[in-house]
């Protein structure tokens, strides 16, 4: 059961304009592997439930809302990509970053209290919403930019779940900034290592079968790709919805150059 105001029939991909996407390497790596991670994510929301189990709320949320609608990101993803690009074998891919990506989403990854793992549930959303909107700015295709409009819309909606909750247990745990901010800051160090990497190799890799995950060729292409998000990236609304959680006051906000240069840093890297 999902919120969204959308379906996978609301993507006419029988008019999909596929001369205009189809020779566009960096972008089917970031499909691709955006089609990964979504795919994926009963892995971290099962470890969410078990962390919130004793919060109604939060739990039914989650699974009831959360989860369903990133599924129904991967499979549209997966949709416009085997449309596109129909000779990848998407399932085979897939299989082989499920193995790797699973290493990685374990309870322990997970942030010491209930306050502190929103806030880095914040910085995830803002993370998806960014990059969703860079797919949209930079796509000269319009069924993708439909769909990844959509997708955006929903992401931009969870972290308002998110920052809520994260809200809610702050009035219990009453963190200080500098606590807040030192989760947001580890978040935000390994979105780019952890998940995007791994979600651009699989792909990768299912066309350059005798690549190295480590050897020159990927580490190219993994810069094309970061070098085509970063001219999109819509930068100021990152940093705003990074700042968010730490409640500044306007002019402190405004003067806040220390946590805005980390995280224009690290996003645009």
């Amino acid at each position: 059961m999902a919120n969204s105001d959308w379906s996978l029939d609301d993507i006419a991909l029988d008019r999909v304009e596929t001369e205009r996407v189809r020779w566009h390497e960096e972008l089917f790596l970031l499909l691709a592997g955006a089609s990964f991670v979504e795919t994926g994510s009963d892995l971290y929301t099962r470890n969410l439930v078990e962390r919130f189990h004793d919060d109604a709320d939060v739990s039914s949320w989650l699974t009831d809302h959360w989860q369903p609608e990133e599924l129904q990101h991967g499979r549209a993803l997966r949709a416009y990509v085997n449309r596109v690009w129909p000779e990848f074998d998407w399932q085979a891919a897939f299989a082989a970053f499920l193995a790797d990506y699973s290493r990685s989403c374990t309870e322990e990854e997970l942030e010491r209290t209930h306050c502190l793992e929103m806030a880095a549930r914040c910085v995830v959303e803002m993370g998806t919403a960014t990059y969703y909107r860079a797919i949209r700015d930079l796509s000269v295709e319009p069924v993708l930019g439909r769909l990844v409009g959509f997708i955006q819309r929903d992401e931009v909606r969870h972290y308002k779940h998110f920052y809520r909750y994260f809200n809610k247990y702050n009035d219990i745990e009453h963190n200080s900034s500098r606590t807040v901010c030192g989760a947001l800051a580890r978040r935000l160090r390994n979105i780019l290592p952890n998940d995007a990497e791994c979600g651009l190799w699989y792909p990768f890799q299912a066309r350059n079968p005798h690549a190295s995950r480590k050897g020159p060729e990927f580490r190219r292409a993994v810069g094309r790709a970061k070098a085509l998000v970063r001219r999109h990236y819509p930068a100021p609304m990152a940093i705003r919805m990074f700042l968010k959680p730490l409640a500044l006051p306007p002019i402190v906000d405004r003067l806040s150059y220390g946590p805005a240069r980390l995280a224009q840093r690290l996003l645009l890297r």
